[in-house]
């Protein structure tokens, strides 16, 4: 089974001028954040437009995916939609074309509770034979994941790991607390600015939307700590604070997709109506992106 661990790249999907999907940049972008050190690449994460995909154009995107990548690190989809037959659907499509690691989102919209949760992803879990990764991100979709939750799905074999992007860090030390019996499961940050406080913390790593702007710098901050450097780790985790700073300006995965675009990949926009930045927004980031080009910040 994959080991869930390091930082995880959570792939913007590059688009043409028509929003169709571009592959060939994408295989552009899977090869710079695998060989600036990213230990996974994920498709259809928030950065990667995953709620404004077609079901058909998810499928293509992770056969695509899983060629071009070629084994050289582990491919991580997320496969939640709304309802557990259409995740279930989802999921066994990705078993199918060879992707090796599931994320599964919350259900979105309609208040769902504990026990509803719960009987989601064990209903899915029983049906797709493969390592589930929980995904919490409950500003977006409404519904969050207890710790106590977590800590009773992690009982179960093939639920491995779980990601927090609630941006509250107690959130992440109590799934760690919740869950420590389970010595093989992974407690991931969804906010690249707790990373190395979630390693520090017993987790193991972090699905990091700056790494589609600073591979390197991203997967540093997990490589560093490893090696024993926790200082160097903690250099590469603060530096990435002036990039965050321009998410006041706009939805971060447009941020985020406008910043690669401005270091010259045509990665395009994102998809209407979720692709506007303000000339203030702009001007901001483009001074932040030739600051950190300056100091070689890649």
């Amino acid at each position: 089974m994959t080991e869930i661990k390091g930082i995880i790249s959570p792939i913007i999907t590059p688009m043409n001028a028509d929003e169709s999907i571009n592959f060939d940049e994408l295989r552009v972008q899977i090869d710079r954040l695998i060989e600036h050190g990213v230990h996974g690449i994920f498709v259809f994460g928030t950065n990667g437009e995953a709620y404004i995909l077609s079901e058909d154009e998810k499928i293509k995107i992770m056969e695509e995916t899983v060629k071009h990548v070629a084994g050289r690190v582990p491919v991580y989809a997320g496969t939640g939609l709304v309802g557990t037959k259409d995740t279930i659907r989802l999921s066994q499509k990705a078993k199918e074309v060879g992707v090796d690691v599931i994320s599964i989102i919350t259900p979105s919209f309609a208040q769902a509770s504990q026990d509803e949760l719960y009987q989601h992803y064990k209903t899915i879990a029983e049906n797709v034979d493969m390592p589930i990764v929980l995904y919490n991100i409950p500003a977006r979709t409404g519904n969050a994941l207890a710790p106590a939750t977590v800590g009773k799905l992690s009982e179960i074999k093939n639920i491995v790991g779980v990601k927090d992007s609630s941006g509250n860090f107690d959130t992440i030390l109590q799934y760690i607390e919740q869950t420590r019996e389970r010595k093989d499961f992974a407690v991931l940050s969804g906010n690249d600015s707790l990373i190395l406080w979630t390693l520090l913390a017993g987790g193991t790593g972090g699905i990091a939307g700056c790494s589609n702007v600073y591979p390197y710098t991203m997967s540093q901050i997990y490589d560093q700590f490893v090696a024993g450097n926790v200082d160097k780790a903690r250099v590469y985790q603060d530096s990435i604070r002036s990039f965050r700073n321009c998410f006041k300006f706009g939805n971060p995965n447009t941020i985020v997709k406008y910043a690669v675009a401005e270091l010259g990949y045509p990665v395009g926009k994102c998809r209407a109506p979720f692709n506007q930045l303000s000339e203030a927004g702009f001007e901001a980031l483009r001074a932040v992106i030739a600051e950190n080009k300056a100091s070689d910040m890649k």
